[in-house]
């Protein structure tokens, strides 16, 4: 371990989010021109891992695939990037776009301009801009590849390429020929670059990766050529609007309605963040699919052509005590309230547990510095004109994928204690879950203190080498756990609005490892793998909440 590399590092990741609020606060930067120069170096400088090749000269294809999933589709050819707050647009007739990876709405104004909607939080902002400068800068090196010495003239290749895309149709030849000048364009082999074509076709988008290339290529050629810079902007509600929980008290006041309405608040509450499938499936499966096999019930459930399987349950579900609650508030952040009193536990796959009164609050996955945005406004007791009502909250679980430092994908991990990265922030806790809870499971698990993360982008082995090996002695690194906490303490050391004995429990499987070449977010999902892990951990969470 290198400790001056750390630091540097771990300077450069200060560097990057001090200069993003900055730009926030401006309102308006040019990412390729001088407003953006320090947001570049401090990420060259980084080089995440994330990233891969970033600072060589070839095209970083990995890192390409994991920022195109949670960006907008058609961002390559926009000038014009305005992050907005939720204003309005879903009135209007302008199509929107959600990318696969992040559930933010995007609204194409025109072939040049595309706004997107923040209501997650300033994590959201930091994750948009760290995945565009990487963007932009892929983008450079294309176009550095296309001009000759003089940047007057482009190469015979970028010509060729420019011809092809300009028919309607490409036959097999035409497209080697293309893939074989795109190569050369991106510094990769042509069976690399054939390899990353077939990736990104789809039947509708057959060769989306020649587009893509060519697309991001020509802003570049502009740039360079013409100075006609690239614009990202901040919409003036935007700034008035982020960091004061506007979404998240909405959120948490509608659920608290609701919890009225369903006559639950004088009852105990359960409050679990965690996906919307598995706490459903592990109480109403084994009835709604008429099986005894568990594990082989929620691997089927996963597959993703099993739609018909997975409503089945869901029509199962509310009809024996499960309401879902679809969010319309902007926080992106579902719902289900399952009342136990109408489940009969003996006929779920916890069928050793005893029938109770309780009711669980199942909700969705936050992102980042959302995570303490809705559990501070969740956990407030619902203020009406007859007096405040608190929640009776027992306790708090949460549970969600995380990086590990020392193990494979699919490991378990039980956080002691969660550091917040870049701050003095930390938060011990006693987790009800324990190593001795997982023995009889198959399935490796370590127990320690992790590490809360500005942004999954930006992490750097150095500095993840640091604290997995320094007294830290850290385990993984999530992205929501110190603000998860945070507020659970403030809520029940401080405000009061929960007790102070309240149960708090922290799972998380490794969904990655940053440490490890080939296992990084960039190399692709858990598939199947998650499978097991994510119902291990629904199973310890309810088994205690039962007994």
């Amino acid at each position: 371990m290198d400790k001056s590399k750390a630091r540097e590092a771990s300077n450069a990741i200060g560097r990057i989010y001090i200069t993003m609020r900055h730009l926030m606060n401006r309102g308006f930067y040019k990412p390729m021109g001088v407003s953006g120069k320090t947001l570049r170096e401090a990420l060259l400088e980084l080089q995440p891992e994330i990233y891969g090749a970033i600072a060589e000269d070839k095209l970083e294809i990995n890192g390409l695939f994991y920022v195109l999933d949670r960006l907008p589709e058609g961002i390559e050819n926009c000038k014009y990037i305005h992050l907005t707050s939720d204003e309005g647009y879903k009135d209007t007739h302008i199509p929107v776009i959600i990318p696969p990876k992040r559930r933010r709405k995007c609204y194409p104004l025109d072939k040049e301009q595309i706004n997107i909607e923040i209501t997650r939080g300033r994590s959201d902002v930091y994750d948009i801009l760290t995945h565009l400068t990487f963007l932009f800068i892929e983008s450079h090196k294309i176009a550095h590849h296309i001009l000759r010495e003089d940047e007057k003239d482009t190469i015979r290749e970028w010509q060729k390429l420019e011809e092809a895309l300009q028919k309607s149709e490409l036959s097999n030849e035409e497209i080697e020929l293309a893939l074989i000048h795109t190569s050369t364009i991106i510094g990769r082999s042509f069976t690399e670059t054939k390899e990353v074509y077939t990736q990104f076709a789809s039947e509708q988008h057959p060769h989306r990766f020649l587009k893509l290339i060519y697309g991001l290529g020509k802003l570049a050629l502009d740039e360079i050529q013409n100075k006609d810079k690239r614009v990202i902007t901040f919409s003036k509600t935007l700034r008035e609007r982020i960091g004061h929980h506007i979404y998240g008290d909405i959120w948490a006041t509608q659920l608290k309605h609701k919890l009225q309405e369903l006559h639950l608040m004088d009852r105990p509450l359960h409050i679990i963040s965690a996906n919307m499938h598995s706490v459903m499936n592990y109480l109403y499966a084994r009835q709604a699919m008429q099986t005894e096999d568990a594990m082989a019930c929620f691997e089927n459930l996963s597959q993703s052509e099993n739609k018909e399987d997975r409503k089945k349950v869901m029509r199962y579900a509310k009809k024996h005590g499960l309401h879902f609650i679809k969010d319309d508030t902007g926080t992106n952040i579902d719902v289900q309230i399952i009342d136990l009193a109408k489940l009969n536990l003996s006929e779920s796959f916890l069928n050793n547990a005893k029938d109770n009164r309780a009711v669980l609050l199942v909700m969705d996955y936050a992102f980042g510095e959302q995570a303490y945005e809705s559990m501070d406004e969740l956990l407030k007791p619902l203020k009406l004109s007859t007096g405040d009502i608190k929640l009776h909250v027992e306790s708090i679980s949460i549970m969600g994928k995380a990086g590990i430092l020392e193990g494979d994908k699919g490991d378990i991990m039980l956080p002691t204690a969660h550091v917040f990265e870049g701050t003095a922030d930390n938060y011990p806790f006693l987790n009800e879950l324990h190593l001795s809870d997982f023995q009889h499971e198959d399935l490796k698990v370590q127990s320690g203190p992790m590490i809360t993360v500005l942004g999954t982008s930006l992490q750097n082995k150095d500095v993840l080498e640091y604290f997995k090996t320094s007294t830290w002695g850290m385990i993984g690194l999530e992205m929501e756990g110190a603000h998860y906490q945070k507020a659970i303490q403030s809520a029940s050391r401080i405000r009061k609005s929960v007790r102070e004995d309240v149960k708090v429990r922290y799972a998380y499987y490794a969904s990655d490892n940053p440490l490890k070449t080939g296992s990084t977010l960039a190399s692709g999902g858990l598939g199947l793998t998650g499978v097991k892990p994510t119902y291990i951990i629904t199973k310890k969470i309810l088994q205690q909440i039962l007994h």
